[in-house]
């Protein structure tokens, strides 16, 4: 005998809470519009709303002199987004930048040649890849002059490049990071870059640089507490591990740090990042996580353009 639906209770969908109306709805583009017109447009509903949210978030650190840490992997220099990078250290809206060992190779490249990124297939076929003499003297001389020096990597490596007579330092993320005077901080997995491959690289040099380095981004993640924001951008494992560990160090000598904004773009979603950098670290009163996916080359122009419209 099937149910009987006579006694079914029904309510007035004008009295039914929605979670979405007309008015989170995307405004029709007109020819020629600014884009701050383009942005109001965009719907007030998942991802455009995280996102609209991330801005603000940003907007209001740098108004209360809170932290943006801006955690990268060397894709992102790939990308072509150096220059957006740059700008944000110039306007003070990025207080510090983590990168992985990768990123060093880029950017230095990029200030020595104008030119980055090799084929890795073609080179790896005759045992040529990551092994431009170059690259590496610069960068291994760099860590050990660092190490000599208590430098840790991403200061003796931004010295060396302030220091050199490169016509296209100007294009450095690190060089630009130690003109304004702002941490830039190196974390690097022995083994997992082309200068490892070469004599100069020394072991104990790069561990002791890159050591110091994750003390002083953990120094750095004090300073999140109450409206920082820390943003994750195309690094999948190295600078998720750091942060976490940074983050846990930092509390555990006593700091408060809760209350800020964690934030990855990606081009896909993936578990660590989801974890370490979005969900863990943001959980706790008033403290907000998000992820949003989409081509580097995309959503950071998107995101850069955003912030200076709504400075």
């Amino acid at each position: 005998m099937a149910i009987d639906l006579t006694k079914v209770k029904t309510y007035s969908l004008k009295k039914r809470k929605s979670k979405v109306g007309l008015q989170n709805f995307a405004a029709i583009g007109k020819k020629n519009a600014y884009f701050r017109k383009f942005y109001d447009g965009l719907p007030d509903i998942l991802a455009a709303r995280n996102f609209k949210q991330v801005v603000d978030s940003i907007i209001s650190a740098r108004k209360k002199k809170k932290a943006v840490i801006f955690m990268m992997g060397a894709h992102v220099i790939k990308c072509g987004l150096s220059p957006i990078v740059i700008d944000l250290i110039k306007k003070k809206i990025i207080t510090s930048v983590a990168l992985n060992g990768a990123g060093i190779i880029h950017d230095f490249e990029l200030s020595y040649s104008g030119s980055t990124s090799e084929d890795v297939a073609c080179g790896l076929e005759n045992g040529s890849f990551g092994m431009s003499k170059e690259t590496a003297e610069f960068l291994n001389m760099a860590l050990t002059e660092g190490s000599l020096n208590g430098w840790g990597a991403g200061e003796a490596v931004a010295r060396r490049i302030a220091n050199k007579n490169l016509n296209l330092k100007h294009n450095s993320i690190l060089y630009n990071c130690f003109k304004a005077g702002i941490p830039v901080t190196v974390h690097i997995a022995v083994g997992a870059d082309i200068i490892h491959q070469h004599p100069l690289a020394d072991g104990a040099s790069i561990g002791r640089a890159s050591l110091l380095d994750f003390r002083t981004l953990a120094e750095e993640v004090t300073k999140l507490d109450n409206g920082g924001v820390i943003v994750n951008v195309g690094s999948a494992v190295m600078l998720p591990e750091v942060f976490l560990k940074a983050l846990n160090l930092a509390r555990n000598l006593g700091h408060r740090v809760t209350n800020f904004t964690a934030v990855a773009f990606d081009m896909i979603h993936q578990y660590r990042v989801h974890q370490n950098v979005v969900c863990r670290p943001s959980l706790g009163p008033r403290a907000k996580g998000y992820y949003i996916v989409g081509h580097h080359e995309l959503m950071i122009p998107l995101l850069y353009q955003a912030i200076l419209e709504k400075l």
